[in-house]
């Protein structure tokens, strides 16, 4: 992987089904607790250098109910964007394309739970949507460590960039 270098102000960092219901499934090769530290913390940095964070759950269509554990994990903050999706991706029929358009968000950086579900599908309409794409594979994890494994080696280096949770924050403030 080359350097990666960001300007904060144009990055969002997108956070995927970090749920107390998805967080609790039987993941690989993370466990969901361990992905939900480590997107804190890059939330916290993201903030900290003046990027948005975007907190995306799941809601389950034609339901009255949402079953239990369907809110955020992370409580979002003060200028967090939240985004609730009907389908895999976060992209369609969401608002977040625009709502990132009208905040001048040039970059989506990924993290969250299923790596080869909402993740993949979100990285993709991301690069579809001309955004450039990065994402953040230590602080992710998929429900099959082989597919998870398949999707940051083969599939995300075709549509963005590739790095660890310390090469995003350094690149958020360069020396």
């Amino acid at each position: 992987m080359s350097t990666l270098e960001l300007e904060p102000r144009t990055t969002a960092l997108v956070l995927i089904d970090l749920m107390p219901r998805i967080i609790a499934l039987d993941t690989a090769p993370l466990t969901g607790p361990a992905v939900l530290e480590r997107s804190a913390a890059l939330a916290k940095a993201t903030r900290a250098a003046g990027g948005l964070v975007v907190n995306v759950r799941v809601e389950r269509p034609d339901v009255d109910v949402q079953p239990e554990g369907s809110g955020f994990a992370l409580d979002p903050e003060p200028g967090d964007v939240e985004i609730v999706k009907r389908t895999v991706g976060a992209f369609h029929r969401t608002g977040l394309d625009d709502v990132l358009r009208e905040r001048g968000i040039k970059t989506v950086v990924l993290a969250g739970i299923a790596t080869n579900f909402g993740v993949e599908s979100t990285g993709r309409a991301a690069d579809e949507h001309g955004y450039d794409t990065v994402y953040v594979t230590d602080a992710m994890t998929g429900l099959d460590a082989t597919a998870h494994d398949f999707a940051i080696s083969y599939v995300f280096p075709k549509f963005g960039t590739v790095c660890t949770g310390t090469e995003y924050v350094a690149a958020l403030s360069p020396a």
